[in-house]
């Protein structure tokens, strides 16, 4: 799971004092500073900066996929920071490396070649536990290295969602490096530009500074700088530790860290590959605000997640990838969290479609679980993957079996690969038959969207079941099954004119029918689960029912967009997208257009949730609790829709 270090989008104009923070709103240290022509200039993170220092003056700000850049003026020199967090979908190894770049490079202005010294300094607030950490330094090749941890270590715990476990690691091959009271240290930097190589006694609030003489100046220059969280023993499967993937290469901390630093430009070179790549399918499938979408989601989808191996054995054939459900309550890999991400990893990697699902279909395999339909989640408590042979997990069943299905037709219809179907067979038609026997006629019960409650009868979850059961049929060239599931289908949606469906009604805007919340009521639901519909073309439901549902869509749109169902004032920005990808191009727009809105209104700092209010008095700003989430793979779906799986995967 990569650094999760946020800038609050109200403080980026005002950069010199802004300060960083975890998704959860915990507050960090990280404080730039340059100093140039003997004069000290707050870049980054400084917000009671000293006496003798100013603030650069912030320019510019722009982002990639896994880049947000900010270019600053500090007298004579151009400064510009770029906080880099490589994604690196098929490279296992570097993907799960829990590191992030922090790269400064300063220029002359109009010709000027001012002399450039750069420093950098983090705090123990990166373990999320200040009161009593302990700090230790040393090098590994040229690179000087510092590790802060908390002296109470949790295995396996979290305080305000931040690992009690592990420890923070900083460094970069700087040219001095010192330790002590945040006055001490930046002060030597700001009277000297140069720093002591000293290593003060460690306190509560004390900063381990890394400085860089770039020398004089005129062509751009840089200064790199690594940044992470190491949890060796990073995953509890089942009462055995899993260890990230990179340790197999990279067992010591202080080594891993240096080849990190060894490989920036490599690193670089990939990531220029991600960020065009992003941007071009993004532009040929919705345009650009659909592409501004994207590229703010494809950090998010990695941030929640870990890959990782058998600690005893390191065995890199049998990784597993590991995801948390991020703000919502912290449960490990909930199908329902992979499922509407999916769309991302259909199109970049489709293996991992797998990785995530085997930690999951190696522990049903067991027969601990004792429910006859498909677990909701690995563990009550990232990054505890225990099961429940209790069987007490939170019961989804038909979203579950449902999910499973679709997950795995993506995977295979990806790659071409059906030995994963072949090796859970038993348990895949174990789980179709549930959905044969209860998938029309749902019983009370939760869906994904768990916040609105469960119901009887609920459409979307009947829409799962029929696509779900289309899906298997596919899966094992069982036409029964496919042949059912378009039978369950014809039931629920009945003739697009008559509302005789036992999920339709008719609009009295277009006259055409919509689903509905629970059968027989009037009040709508933005059914989403006939996406996969579309994108395996399955062909469930009628053309029709697209058409009619994408004229419906406008007709209920709220002040910032659909709202989930009709009775509710807020939105799901994932089932908006996918929503959007099978409606017709003037709704689809809508969509993108609306969510773009959202996204840009300056009403919200933090990280992009993707539930937010639709209308009311919040509306515009974020629903509580859903930030940072992984879910936002499902704005890929418009783009896996019209592009499919990408070549280089």
């Amino acid at each position: 799971m990569a650094v999760s270090a946020w800038l609050p989008g109200n403080q980026a104009s005002d950069l010199p004092s802004a300060q960083p923070e975890f998704w959860y709103a915990n507050k960090l240290t990280w404080a730039v500073i340059a100093r140039v022509d003997g004069t000290a200039y707050n870049l980054f993170g400084v917000p009671d900066p000293e006496s003798d220092s100013q603030s650069a003056t912030v320019v510019s700000g722009n982002f990639t996929s896994t880049h947000s850049y900010f270019t600053l003026t500090a007298g004579d020199a151009t400064i510009t920071l770029d906080f880099f967090s490589p994604v690196s979908p098929t490279n296992y190894r570097r993907q799960s490396m829990p590191f992030s770049y922090l790269t400064v490079t300063a220029s002359g202005n109009d010709g000027a070649t001012p002399s450039v010294q750069v420093y950098s300094d983090i705090d123990d607030t990166w373990t999320g536990q200040s009161e009593s950490t302990t700090f230790t330094q040393q090098t590994a090749g040229d690179t000087t290295v510092y590790q802060i941890r908390n002296d109470n270590q949790v295995p396996y715990g979290e305080l305000n969602e931040m690992a009690q476990w592990g420890y923070s690691v900083w460094g970069a091959r700087a040219d001095s490096h010192q330790t002590g009271s945040p006055s001490t240290v930046r002060g030597q930097f700001i009277s000297n530009g140069t720093l002591t190589n000293s290593t003060e006694a460690w306190s509560t609030g004390a900063v381990a500074g890394l400085a860089f003489d770039l020398g004089t100046v005129s062509s751009a220059t840089s200064a790199v700088y690594a940044i992470g969280y190491i949890r060796e023993l990073a995953i509890n499967y089942r009462g055995d530790p899993w260890t990230p993937y990179y340790r197999a290469y990279n067992p010591n901390w202080a080594g891993a860290l240096n080849h990190f630093i060894d490989v920036h430009d490599d690193s670089v070179t990939e990531s220029e590959s991600v960020d065009a790549q992003v941007q071009s399918i993004g532009e040929a499938s919705g345009g650009s605000n659909y592409t501004a979408i994207l590229e703010l989601s494809v950090r998010q989808i990695y941030g929640g997640i870990d890959i990782v191996i058998d600690n005893s054995t390191l065995d890199t054939t049998k990784p597993f990838a590991t995801i948390k459900e991020i703000s919502s309550n912290g449960n490990a890999n909930t199908v329902d969290i992979i499922f509407p991400t999916f769309p991302f990893f259909y199109m970049f990697n489709p293996e991992f479609i797998k990785l995530l699902l085997d930690p999951m279909m190696t522990y049903l395999a067991t027969d601990a679980y004792p429910q006859p339909y498909v677990i909701h989640d690995m563990g009550a408590h990232y990054p505890n993957l225990t099961g429940h042979d209790d069987g007490l997990d939170e019961a989804m069943p038909i979203e579950q079996c449902g999910n499973l299905q679709v997950l795995a037709l993506a995977y295979q219809k990806a790659t071409g690969d059906t030995s994963y179907t072949e090796q859970y067979a038993d348990l895949f038609k174990k789980y179709a038959d549930y959905l044969v026997d209860n998938g029309l006629y749902p019983v009370n019960q939760l869906s994904a969207n768990d916040g609105i409650g469960a119901f009887t009868n609920m459409t979307n979850l009947g829409v799962k079941a029929a696509v779900g059961l289309a899906a298997y049929g596919e899966l094992t060239s069982q036409s029964n099954y496919t042949d059912l599931g378009r039978s369950f289908a014809d039931q629920i949606y009945g003739t697009n004119t008559n509302g005789d469906g036992l999920g339709t009604e008719i609009s009295d805007s277009t006259n055409a029918s919509f689903f509905t919340l629970t059968y027989q009521d009037p009040t709508y639901f933005m059914v989403f689960n006939n996406y996969p519909d579309r994108l395996f073309n399955l062909s469930v439901f009628p053309d029709e029912s697209y058409t009619a549902l994408s004229d419906f869509y406008p007709t209920v749109r709220q002040p910032a967009g659909v709202a989930l169902e009709g009775a509710i004032q807020w939105a799901k920005t994932d089932w908006q997208i996918w929503v959007a990808a099978v409606s017709e191009a003037d709704t689809q727009t809508m969509f993108v257009d609306d969510l773009y809105a959202y996204i840009a209104n300056g009403k919200n700092t933090a990280p992009f949730a993707d539930r937010y209010f639709s209308d009311g008095d919040d509306v515009g700003t974020a629903g509580e609790n859903f930030r940072a989430r992984p879910t936002l793979g499902g704005h890929f779906a418009i783009a896996a829709l019209k592009q499919g799986v990408l070549a280089s995967s």
